[in-house]
This record gives C-alpha cells, sequence and structure tokens, in this order.
C-alpha cells in the first residue's frame, strides 16, 4: 500500500526529540467526550499533560487566528483547519474521523425515518439546528435543507439554538441537546448521531431519527497541528490516528477513517 504523504509528514515530525512541555488541544464540541479520553489516555503513556479547549469549530478557529495559544485542533469540517493551513499557519491536514446527522425529537413527537421531513416541515413542529458558519454542525443541516427540495422553508423555521457566539449556555453538567429538548426550546433538533447518543444516555426517553438515505449528510473531520507546537503535539495528533485514538473515537459513535482512501 503506497503510505500517505499526510502519513508520512506526521510520522517524520512526530520523530522530533519531545520536550515534554504541556500541549494545547482545541477540538469541536462535539468530539469532547471522546478526545478527552483520548487525551487522558497520552497523558498516561507518555507522560505529556495536555490542555482540552472544545467549542463551535467555527469560533475555535476564529481564537486561534486571534492569537489563542492552541498546539492542535480538531475540527467538525475539514474547511476550518485548511483556512489555517492557507492562511501558513500549520499543517498538514489530516482527516481523521466521520461524523453523520441523526434527528432528535422529544418523547411526544410522533415521527420516523419515513416521516422526518414531513414532520420538520409542519407548523406545529419547532425545528432547531446549530449556528452556520460559526459550528459546522448548523453548516450540515443547512445542507440537509438543500437537499430537501424545501430549503427556504426549512431555513427560516430552523432555530439556531446552539453554537453561536450569543447561543445560551446549557447548565453545568448537562448535554448541550438534551438539556434544549428537555427544557422545551424545540421539538426536533438536527445535530450528529454521537451527540444524539449522548443526549440520549442523559435524557432516556429522547428518540434519536436516522436521516433518510437521500437527505443523508455526512461530517468529515480535519486534524492539524499550528506552526510553532511543541514536539509532542505531533506525538498527540499520531495517537489521535493510531489504531488506539481510533478505537476511543469508535466507541463514541465516530466512524473512525483516519485517513481518506488511496488512489
Amino acid at each position: 500500500m503506497r503510505k500517505s504523504p499526510v502519513l508520512g509528514a506526521i510520522l517524520g515530525l512526530a520523530m522530533t526529540p519531545a520536550m515534554a512541555e504541556e500541549v494545547s488541544l482545541f477540538a469541536a464540541g462535539s468530539l469532547k467526550a471522546a478526545l478527552s479520553e483520548v487525551a487522558e489516555e497520552y497523558t498516561a503513556a507518555y507522560g505529556t499533560p495536555v490542555s482540552t479547549s472544545f467549542g463551535p469549530s467555527g469560533l475555535m478557529r476564529e481564537r486561534i487566528e486571534a492569537g489563542e495559544a492552541a498546539h492542535v485542533f480538531a475540527s467538525a469540517n475539514m474547511r476550518h483547519p485548511r483556512t489555517l493551513e492557507s492562511a501558513g499557519k500549520g499543517g498538514p491536514v489530516a482527516l481523521f474521523a466521520r461524523n453523520r446527522l441523526c434527528g432528535l425529537a422529544r418523547p411526544d413527537v410522533t415521527v420516523s425515518t419515513d416521516t422526518l421531513l414531513e414532520i420538520m416541515l409542519s407548523d406545529d413542529v419547532r425545528l432547531g439546528t446549530s449556528t452556520p458558519k460559526a459550528d459546522p454542525s448548523g453548516d450540515y443541516a443547512f445542507e440537509l435543507f438543500d437537499k430537501s427540495g424545501h430549503a427556504g422553508t426549512l431555513k427560516a423555521k430552523a432555530l439556531q439554538l446552539t453554537g453561536g457566539p450569543d447561543s445560551a449556555k446549557r447548565p453545568e453538567g448537562r448535554n448541550t441537546y438534551a438539556w434544549v429538548l428537555d427544557s422545551d426550546q424545540a421539538d426536533v433538533f438536527l445535530t450528529y448521531c454521537t451527540n444524539a447518543v449522548l443526549a440520549q444516555k442523559e435524557v432516556p426517553t429522547l428518540q434519536i431519527i436516522q436521516v433518510p438515505e437521500a437527505l443523508s449528510v455526512g461530517a468529515d473531520y480535519g486534524l492539524i497541528v499550528l506552526d510553532g507546537a511543541p514536539a509532542d503535539a505531533w506525538k498527540l495528533a499520531m495517537h489521535i490516528l493510531s489504531p488506539a485514538g481510533q478505537t476511543v473515537l469508535a466507541s463514541y459513535g465516530f466512524d473512525a477513517a483516519a485517513l481518506p482512501k488511496e488512489d
């Protein structure tokens, strides 16, 4: 099998002698549970502490652009890390996981995969999404609307409840999406399937609805090491891409396809 140039570059730099300083990881909010566990495993294996910061990928990118110290950035799309790469702030960008959208519904909503679009279009149903541009989850939801044939109607009615700079903050200890539905802010919410699983663990009566294949939208997650990062940052990136890191991601529902298929 031909070695990927991305993997080769990361492997080569990972061999640099370690400086054993703290590594700063910025990552998408949807990765919080999985990458917190990966970071803990990395620290246990290598003795290098990792500080973590999670939030909407677009806002995390803006924080990096504003000069906040970040060594590794794990985004819920490829666009944000590629923007940083194009600006000369790091690279290369590696695909390290995939996700997809699901519907999350309150228990009193009668909905199935076959009726999801009809229910979202209903005047009686409050439809929630994350905030496009700030949070890739919102961008993916709007991409689904584009595929539906009812883009104008769905975009107009969508309540952009999470992921934006002015979004209401969830109470401490609550899952964002469980809280949004449990507090009656929306009837149906489009989010990553991995988020939906975590929300249902907190509020078991919530329903997870698979999106019809014709409307399905996949999410590619991108990883970048920023310029000026210590050698241990490359080791952390490799740990995320390694079988150990990928196994953790898969356990949280991600499609742990670390690299694109080769030509």
